[in-house]
């Protein structure tokens, strides 16, 4: 089936839909929970979301007109994660985009607290963000070796920890529809 943007001045690539668990909050907040034009719409013929809030804009094929979807909530609930996965992001998330040794916010890697060469493990409670610089500096050694000690100890985070820490880093577009599902309306006013 071809699909055909019914206004050319607006590429549709451009009308994502936020989703939203079948509770009406987004499946997650950073990454904000976004589906393309074309899986939104693709959901809604599958009859697995409802249409909470539509563009002015619509598509057409031979056989059907419809306005993009700019709110879908799901169908069936889907339970979130009891735990968060361990990766550099969602690191990067706990640790809110700062080196936990001297707070700048470029060039995060990240830093077994205490070294893998001392028997450190790859895990929550050992991983921190750090700037290469400061990586680099602390080396292998230890944080009390190094003059070095993370501003908040490392943790293992909740859901929630990450939800609300992602709260935080809002993306840079916002769709007037999304307000009502976010929680970015009251951060975002001067």
């Amino acid at each position: 089936m071809t699909v055909h943007f019914r206004q050319s001045n607006v590429s549709p690539q451009a009308c994502p839909a936020l989703v939203l668990n079948a509770d009406y909050r987004p499946l997650s907040y950073y990454p904000l929970s976004l589906w393309g034009w074309q899986d939104a719409i693709k959901a809604v013929f599958l009859d697995r979301v409802n249409i909470v809030s539509e563009y002015d804009k619509t598509v057409k094929s031979p056989s059907f007109e419809i306005r993009l979807p700019s709110v879908v909530s799901l169908k069936a609930y889907v339970k979130p994660a009891r735990h968060p996965a361990f990766t550099r992001f969602n690191v990067f998330l706990r640790d809110r985009f700062t080196c936990q040794y001297c707070g700048q916010r470029d060039d995060l890697t990240f830093d077994h607290v205490i070294p893998r060469s001392k028997g450190g493990a790859t895990t929550w409670e050992n991983v921190v963000a750090a700037c290469s610089a400061c990586n680099l500096r602390k080396a292998d050694r230890l944080p009390h070796e190094a003059h070095m000690v993370p501003a908040q100890p490392p943790f293992q985070p909740s859901v929630a920890d990450l939800h609300r820490n992602g709260r935080l880093f809002p993306p840079n577009y916002l769709h007037d529809s999304w307000l009502d599902y976010l929680y970015w309306d009251s951060v975002l006013e001067p």
